[in-house]
């Protein structure tokens, strides 16, 4: 597993990346270009009240002070947690889930659709021949707890550029899972070195408690938006049609779309 090149002087985390240098120094970007330049402020919907307001208020604070594309905070080997933590669901009932997980994962395909260039599906093997990142990152729990893992996968931006790139309309990116979770991101997230679709987990392969085969992540947010077991990837212009319209199931059931950390 290859070790992200983005450390600074004596191992000093993070270390700012402009959005200029992210989107200038990463040609495979492609059609991301035009997406990624635009700041987006604001959820999706917005909620009433002061509920409405805290949700604007944080995600365009967070977006102003994360202006220049900053990396999250990354941390030593040693710091890892012996036996990082699963929770929620670790083994979906999910048929197609349990065929995947007796085969070891050799026929799953991740089907990557909406507004690219060429919709199409990657095998886990495929996603593993990418040029991979490894981080070591806090993973914070909107329950109260937190744990420092590293995870190695493949960036979701060269993902969608092998797939023909996003079309400029694309807004958001969402990620459908094996056990029914669904969540999305927008493109200011999704252009970020540090989002990723990860397969291994401190050296291993992912455990199936933390979501085998494959799993969001993005570091800058809090752990229900990193949703595991990934089943599909859908680019689009509009949330209206996923779930209840919020975006993501915490969000349909009362949780901040945008779940900055």
């Amino acid at each position: 597993m290859s070790k992200s090149t983005d450390r600074g002087p004596r191992g000093v985390w993070p270390r700012p990346m402009s959005r200029r240098h992210l989107l200038t120094s990463v040609p495979a970007l492609g059609g991301l270009l035009v997406t990624g330049c635009a700041e987006t402020h604001l959820p999706p919907t917005v909620r009433g009240g002061l509920v409405g307001a805290a949700d604007v208020l944080t995600m365009s604070t967070t977006r102003w002070l994360m202006s220049d594309q900053p990396l999250a905070r990354e941390y030593e080997r040693s710091d890892i947690a012996p036996n990082f933590p699963t929770w929620g669901q670790t083994n979906p009932e999910d048929e197609d889930y349990q065929r995947h997980l007796s085969e070891g994962f050799v026929n799953w395909r991740l089907p990557v659709t909406g507004l690219v260039g060429r919709p199409g599906s990657f095998s886990l093997d495929e996603l593993k021949r990418f040029p991979s990142r490894t981080q070591i990152t806090a993973h914070v729990c909107e329950q109260g707890w937190s744990a420092i893992g590293e995870w190695t996968g493949v960036p979701l931006a060269a993902v969608l550029e092998t797939a023909g790139g996003v079309s400029p309309e694309a807004k958001y990116v969402v990620f459908n899972a094996m056990d029914g979770w669904y969540e999305s991101i927008d493109m200011f997230d999704v252009v970020h070195p540090q989002t990723i679709l990860a397969y291994g987990l401190n050296g291993d392969e992912l455990p199936r408690g933390n979501g085998a085969p494959l799993r969001l992540r993005v570091e800058r947010q809090c752990g229900y938006k990193n949703i595991k077991f990934l089943k599909s990837i859908d680019v689009v212009d509009s949330l209206a049609g996923v779930g209840r319209g919020t975006g993501g199931l915490s969000s349909d059931y009362g949780f901040h779309w945008y779940g900055g950390v």
